[in-house]
């Protein structure tokens, strides 16, 4: 089985495009707590470990392979960390490291009282695009705003004065990838994750920026596939995601 973890401010739909490029593989996408279909879940995770646990109760006690993007990475690592017997390989697209000395701060706006839903948009603007904000219609643009208190929440959990997790502790294989046309933060993050995981696998995927599930879904299949080779794993065909 093999578990696909979104990002921030964003649902598993995303993964549309990815998932129907991996037929072979019995693919499982949910929404995080506060998104999508989850956004009723209480409380919403100023603690990593929220997350952590959500994708546990996923994978149940099955072996399973993970992959998540950005946040989704760190969530899909933090669990690897916990629960190494049931997430048997681990990939990561750009996951966020704030806590590290070298991330730019100038990249994390105080969100002390900060308005949610306007955030929300701030966000969305600065990660995604002004033209695809402007394009979006009445409902879809209410339905990012009313996940405003949700990335909030998760922003402030791996914001905190100590890292949410030790990299160093994870023992799974792991592939981390980054765009070649991303942010400098998002490919230094993906190279100080292979520098610091023993064994683990670096890819670029050419022209691509954070959102390379959407703009080139071969490429993220791709790392799918590397990462789920990675574990040893025979792929099945799917009956279901």
């Amino acid at each position: 089985m093999v578990v696909l973890v979104h990002g921030s401010l964003d649902r598993a739909t995303s993964f549309g495009r990815v998932v129907r490029r991996l037929p072979e593989l019995h693919v499982i996408t949910y929404d995080r707590r506060g998104y999508g279909g989850s956004r009723g879940v209480v409380p919403l995770a100023e603690d990593l470990e929220l997350h952590v646990q959500d994708l546990l109760q996923v994978v149940g006690e099955r072996r399973a392979v993970v992959v998540g993007h950005s946040l989704g990475g760190d969530v899909a690592m933090a669990a690897a960390i916990e629960a190494p017997d049931r997430i048997v390989a681990v990939g990561a697209y750009e996951p966020p490291l704030p806590w590290m000395a070298w991330w730019p701060r100038r990249s994390q706006p105080s969100l002390e009282g900060v308005d949610p839903g306007r955030y929300a948009e701030q966000f969305f603007r600065r990660m995604v695009g002004d033209s695809a904000w402007d394009h979006l219609n009445d409902r879809a643009r209410a339905d990012r705003l009313a996940e405003g208190p949700a990335l909030v929440a998760e922003l402030r959990a791996i914001r905190g004065e100590r890292p949410p997790f030790d990299v160093a502790a994870l023992t799974v294989p792991a592939v981390f990838g980054r765009g070649g046309q991303s942010a400098e933060r998002h490919r230094a993050a993906a190279a100080a994750l292979h520098a610091a995981v023993p064994g683990s696998q670096l890819l670029d995927i050419a022209g691509a920026s954070h959102g390379a599930h959407l703009t080139h879904p071969d490429a993220f299949a791709d790392l799918v596939r590397t990462t789920v080779s990675a574990a040893g794993a025979t792929p099945h065909r799917a009956t279901g995601s």
